[in-house]
């Protein structure tokens, strides 16, 4: 059996008398020809004028800035790049007025390899390309506050640009409900206030921040409210399947383009189950998205939505980068020796209020349901002390689990990350 993990994925060997049940993704067939077909949507948009009749609406148009994923996600950003500064040059828009920027939010910089890969070889020395910086007042432009008094920074570049474009793409986010679209704009281009407004406890804590939940999550609301000030003329938006190529694409109105997506998700991946499970294994599906402990939290949101009350998940991660470089707050608060009980509590009463928590507040909410193994390059020493378990493979961690269950305990294995989720209904 092999899970993705890392970039090669793992095998694991089951016991043929397990009670075991596995579910993965339904086959989506990866485009023939991906840049040409993006090219065709840029020219047929949904719900807005062709992306050369807005550059003809631009007078005097001298700067383009086109937002694109970091390194932490597993998109194919330079095929659709390619595509669209293709289509830019046609509509006779030069190189050098484009800028590619990249959307960190809170994350660390990119490095040299990785603007590789975000940018491709054939671009990564022709456009010009930046980080965005969260934690800059210098780099960012104050549009006021939201309505529920949020301030909102965005990024002065993207702002000041007379023509904006975000690219990414549409998947169930743990508690965004859906990633793409406005999720470009924050967390990716803004500044760390308007992240952590829009990433309280209260916004995380709310029952519809999470997996597949839309118009009614807070987040998402929150994050329209900004976008429309920000201001954003053209979207392209794709889906990829479980080896991380394109198989959807759409272009134009940021509501209307990310929506279609929205709909073929959620038709596509998530899976009804008839029963929760003492045992669920899963992962984030490989690298780049296990790269460290902070982003394998979405893979024990995935465990939750199907392991009983005081079943167990087994969360099998690569994290290669460790803890996740920059995340001090999180590593502070995985070594704080406190109950998962009382940081939850403690984040919620405001007495704990860091960057990141969201990260957090999740993780230990996780815990006040289920165990969890951690099965990654991590030591034992490096995933703290506040009730993530360590087991060396997947192996040990189930026969662990049985000595707990009994060997007729049911096991769930979802091998694919968010390719596949799990949707339980009393």
């Amino acid at each position: 059996m092999r899970l993705d993990y890392g970039k090669k994925g793992i095998e694991i060997k089951l016991d043929p008398d397990l009670n075991v049940t596995i579910i993965k993704p339904f086959i989506q067939k990866p485009l023939d020809n991906p840049i040409k077909k993006i090219r065709e949507v840029i020219n047929n948009p949904i719900g807005t004028l062709s992306l050369t009749d807005i550059i003809k609406s631009k007078n005097n148009l001298k700067s383009v800035c086109i937002v694109t994923c970091d390194a932490t996600r597993p998109l194919p950003s330079n095929i659709i790049l390619e595509a669209l500064i293709e289509e830019l040059s046609v509509a006779g828009v030069k190189d050098n007025q484009i800028t590619i920027l990249i959307a960190t939010g809170l994350h660390r910089a990119s490095r040299d390899d990785e603007l590789e890969r975000i940018l491709g070889k054939k671009l990564k020395n022709k456009i010009k390309a930046v980080d965005h910086v969260a934690t800059d007042n210098n780099y960012l432009e104050f549009l006021g506050n939201t309505s529920d008094n949020i301030p909102i920074y965005i990024n002065k570049f993207y702002y000041e640009s007379d023509l904006k474009i975000l690219t990414g793409y549409v998947e169930p986010h743990f508690f965004f409900g859906f990633a793409g679209g406005r999720k470009s704009i924050v967390p990716g281009i803004a500044g760390a206030e308007t992240i952590q407004g829009n990433h309280s406890a209260e916004m995380i804590s709310s029952r519809y921040s999470r997996f597949g939940i839309y118009k009614e999550n807070p987040m998402h609301k929150n994050a329209m409210e900004i976008l429309n000030l920000a201001g954003v003329d053209f979207i392209v938006n794709v889906c990829i399947n479980e080896d991380h190529k394109i198989v959807k694409v759409t272009a134009g109105d940021i509501q209307k383009a990310h929506e279609k997506l929205v709909n073929y998700q959620s038709k596509h991946v998530f899976n009804e189950i008839k029963e929760l499970y003492d045992i669920v294994i899963c992962g984030n599906g490989g690298y780049p998205l296990d790269l460290n402990l902070y982003q394998a939290v979405k893979s024990m949101a995935i465990g939750e939505m199907a392991v009983k009350k005081g079943g167990t998940i087994i969360a099998v991660n690569e994290c290669a980068e460790g803890i996740g470089l920059g995340q001090d707050k999180f590593k502070d608060l995985l070594f704080s020796g406190m109950k998962p009980s009382d940081i939850n509590k403690k984040i919620l009463n405001k007495e704990i209020v860091v960057s990141d928590q969201w990260e957090i507040q999740i993780l230990t909410r996780i815990l006040m349901k289920a165990d969890i193994f951690v099965i990654s390059e991590l030591i034992e020493s490096e995933i703290g002390n506040i009730g993530l378990k360590y087991a060396e493979t997947v192996e040990d961690a189930i026969r662990i689990c049985l000595e707990k269950y009994g060997k007729s305990a049911s096991i769930l294995i979802l091998p694919s990350g968010p390719q596949v989720l799990p949707l339980y209904k009393d």
